[in-house]
């Protein structure tokens, strides 16, 4: 049976509840969003004691669905101001949901300068003071898994989490116990660490799988979903092969990869940094290496490979696109090797790859780091992890950075860092970065799909139709499948192959006895969206606050020489089942 675990840090109380009526269905982000929208006032200080940070696994979790056990975290974003659903893989997720366990909620603060850890097992939660308090992920879980073992999954946060820093991410543990898997954006982190929470321990042992109200329906349909995705090329194929980094040249040729801050569309090193290089680096290099590799139990599509040093030891796992393209071209630096540091760094202090990336190609706008200066960016992380002046501005992120150094052309929506791909040539997720609840997101409603993949359709991505309502679509899709717990990367098959979502739908009613149609897929992501949209307004956010910098309405990028065209009183259209009031 399932239930909700609230835990007070301020009284130490840890307590298993039902779960409330009005919660009853939901799941993942739909759950993470709805009770931070009750329970959290929307004007509290994100990093004070009216906050509260929501882990939820999705309705899919611990199941035999593939790909299906993400983690969701939600709470008030101290880096947006609004509301924030952060998503990890790994393997946290599916243990909590194992254990029965819909929502953690974490509420109040303990006092400043104490640290606690949270240890869950199948018959009990506790706090206990944590022994692992100013240590970097690393070497936390290092410490705990001596302590608890092989068989827990942990979640913790870096120094940048001790520290509050508003790119501060949390860190789950993957099948191999690395902290390589992070709720990385909108600063949660911070939270985390403004509870004093540094770690939580989650024990699956003798927890068992959610009964199936249709064992043999659930599996037909696990095998239909399973089969949409092996057989699809991105999912079956393109992102085992190269990971996402096989974005690298197909946005370097479409003229969509932001290189210098977001000055030209098209970077000369592309090749050195592209899935293609990483890819034969892991081969030829073997030892601890690997291609196709997954993150999280039930992963079948396997994008999350591992690099090697030239020795042949683990260096770090294959490093995101948007990781790629943050510390790569955005920044000026062509060396696989140098970003595969930053990014095992990334994981280790816990920040965001994609907010402390951009902030660092921002910084290099503004003259406080030579632009293209490799050791001068390894230097700065290291500074991060030792709390310096210089490390806590780069470490809170790019709007920070930005209004530090005095940059004019600092590329942020809602106080969020747009990621790797510039909407003047890929209009779609521009509309996306504007309009989203989360603030400058492209896994809100990844328009790359249909703008430059040609999956779900095909749309120029240089021509303004058309654009908002793929994002609209794409964005109450993308809410329902982070409630239900999928990665992000089945959309294309969901996107592609009309059985994919009809055995989704198959094994969600399989699972809970319920009679769901795709209709209902698309009315829970407009919940979720009215929800968050919702929260942000009370919040103070309106909708003018739905819009780009104005540097991508007015500047042209080389290579195409277009700007975002889009006008705002479309924007404003996106979410049209709401009505906003003027």
């Amino acid at each position: 049976m399932f239930r909700f675990l609230r835990v007070n840090m301020a009284t130490k109380a840890c307590v298993f509840e039902e779960i409330p009526q009005e919660y009853a269905g939901l799941g993942g982000r739909a759950l993470t969003s709805t009770i931070v929208a009750r329970e959290v006032p929307p004007t509290c200080t994100p990093l004070g004691p009216h906050n509260k940070l929501v882990f939820a696994p999705g309705l899919l979790g611990a199941t035999n669905s593939p790909n299906s056990n993400r983690l969701s975290v939600g709470c008030k974003s101290p880096l947006t101001d609004g509301i924030k659903e952060s998503n990890a893989g790994g393997q946290p997720g599916g243990h909590l949901a194992k254990l029965g366990i819909l929502a953690i909620i974490v509420e109040d603060m303990a006092p400043e300068g104490e640290w606690w850890q949270l240890e869950i097992d199948k018959d009990s939660a506790k706090l206990v003071p944590s022994e692992v308090s100013g240590l970097n992920n690393f070497a936390a879980v290092e410490k705990l898994v001596e302590k608890f073992g092989k068989e827990c999954s942990y979640i913790t946060i870096g120094r940048a989490g001790e520290f509050k820093l508003t790119a501060a991410s949390i860190a789950c543990t993957d099948r191999e116990l690395r902290p390589m898997r992070h709720a990385g954006r909108g600063g949660v982190g911070a939270v985390m660490g403004s509870k004093g929470l540094k770690a939580i321990v989650v024990n699956p042992a003798n927890g068992a799988n959610h009964p199936l109200e249709d064992e043999k329906a659930f599996r037909e349909a696990s095998k239909r979903f399973a089969k949409a995705l092996t057989t699809h090329p991105i999912c079956g194929t393109g992102l085992a092969e190269y990971g996402t980094a096989v974005l690298v040249n197909i946005l370097h040729e479409a003229g969509g990869l932001p290189t210098a801050n977001f000055t030209v569309g098209q970077f000369d090193g592309h090749e050195a940094v592209s899935g293609e290089r990483l890819n034969a680096l892991t081969k030829e290099r073997g030892g601890e290496g690997s291609v196709a590799h997954g993150c999280m139990s039930g992963c079948i599509i396997r994008c999350s490979g591992l690099l090697a040093d030239k020795k042949g030891k683990f260096q770090s796992k294959w490093p995101e696109y948007e990781t790629l393209w943050a510390f790569g071209p955005h920044s000026g630096i062509d060396d696989l090797d140098a970003i595969s540091h930053y990014d095992y760094m990334c994981d280790d202090i816990g920040v965001d790859t994609i907010d402390v990336g951009v902030a660092v190609g921002v910084a290099m706008a503004g003259g406080g780091i030579p632009y293209g200066d490799a050791k001068a960016v390894l230097r700065v992380m290291e500074e991060i992890s030792e709390g310096t002046p210089l490390g806590r501005i780069i470490g809170c992120g790019t709007a920070t950075t930005g209004r530090v150094f005095g940059v004019r052309r600092v590329p942020c929506v809602k106080g969020q860092s747009l990621p790797a791909y510039d909407p003047r040539a890929v209009k779609g997720v521009g509309v996306t970065y504007a309009t989203t609840p989360m603030g400058a997101d492209h896994t809100a409603g990844y328009a790359v799909a249909t703008n430059i993949l040609n999956s779900g359709g095909k749309l120029d991505p240089l021509s303004p139709k058309g654009q908002v309502e793929l994002s609209r679509n794409l964005q109450i899709a993308t809410a329902s499948v982070d409630s239900v717990g999928l990665c992000l990367f089945t959309a294309f098959a969901l996107l592609d192959n009309p059985d994919a979502l009809a055995a989704v739908v198959d094994m969600l009613n399989a699972k809970f006895g319920w009679k769901l149609t795709g209709d209902d897929v698309v009315t829970l992501g407009q919940r979720v969206l009215s929800t968050e949209v919702d929260f942000n307004r009370r919040a103070g956010i309106t909708i003018a606050a739905d819009r780009l910098p104005d540097f991508f309405v007015d500047e042209k990028l080389p290579p195409h020489n277009t700007t975002f065209d889009i006008p705002e009183e479309e924007l404003h259209t996106t979410f049209n089942w709401i009505e906003e009031k003027k």
